[in-house]
């Protein structure tokens, strides 16, 4: 796609005081794609996500959004600069209601709840169910939902699988992928599900030890299992 990348990173550093953790990141991310960050844990994906976030101050570099810079360790600045961030928590407030928690995070000109509901369908009979009462599978079905009302240009989704059954991940993965169809954000998406992320994505890098060791159209990668291998044992790829 031609013009202006949703999504610019330029030496992008991450990591805990002054040691980083995730070192020097190039990115540059056109509208509608999904972007698979892979790797093994202790890679620094979800230090990578909370860096895009706001949650934690960068060590160095930028990070764009529509070609606009966006604030260092400023999580509310971040977000209403289109970086939406759906944490592997999922960070709901579990005493209140399925309709509450969208509510909440609802904004004027977002998706309303009845479309919403068209993407999350086991949500609405349960609109009124407390958000703790819900399985795993609908809590996160719930963690997304929020984070769709919030009209994100960029949305973060941090290990979506994270204790949830292959079958349900199988379920919510087209989800992602009809999210970037449909509103040309851009997703960000952290998953250990290497071969379902690969499915659904359009791009994909691998981080290990913080560096990119591999890069490329998601389609191709998924072709070459021996270079991914290579790639999360540390091996040139």
């Amino acid at each position: 796609m031609s013009g202006t990348p949703v999504l610019e990173l330029r030496g992008l550093e991450a990591g805990y005081g002054s040691v980083p953790v995730v070192r020097p990141l190039d990115l540059v991310v056109p509208a509608g794609t999904v972007l698979a960050v892979l790797g093994p844990n202790g890679a620094g994906k979800t230090t990578l996500m909370m860096t895009l976030a706001g949650l934690l101050p960068r060590l160095r570099g930028d990070v764009l959004v529509d070609g606009e810079p966006t604030p260092s360790s400023r999580p509310a600045a971040t977000n209403r600069a289109g970086l939406v961030l759906v944490a592997d928590d999922r960070a709901l407030f579990t005493t209140l209601s399925v309709r509450e928690n969208i509510g909440i995070a609802a904004r004027s000109g977002g998706p309303t709840l009845d479309e919403i509901l068209d993407l999350f369908p086991a949500l609405r009979p349960r609109l009124d169910a407390a958000a703790g009462a819900l399985s795993g599978g609908e809590q996160q079905m719930l963690a997304m939902a929020r984070g769709l009302v919030q009209r994100p240009h960029v949305l973060l989704v941090d290990e979506l699988s994270m204790g949830l059954a292959p079958v349900i991940v199988e379920d919510l993965l087209p989800v992602v992928r009809r999210v970037a169809d449909e509103t040309g954000a851009v997703v960000v998406l952290v998953e250990q599900h290497v071969r379902l992320a690969l499915e659904i994505a359009d791009r994909a890098i691998v981080l290990v030890h913080g560096d990119v060791v591999l890069r490329g159209e998601a389609a191709e990668l998924a072709a070459s299992p021996a270079k991914l291998e290579a790639a999360y044992l540390g091996a040139t790829a």
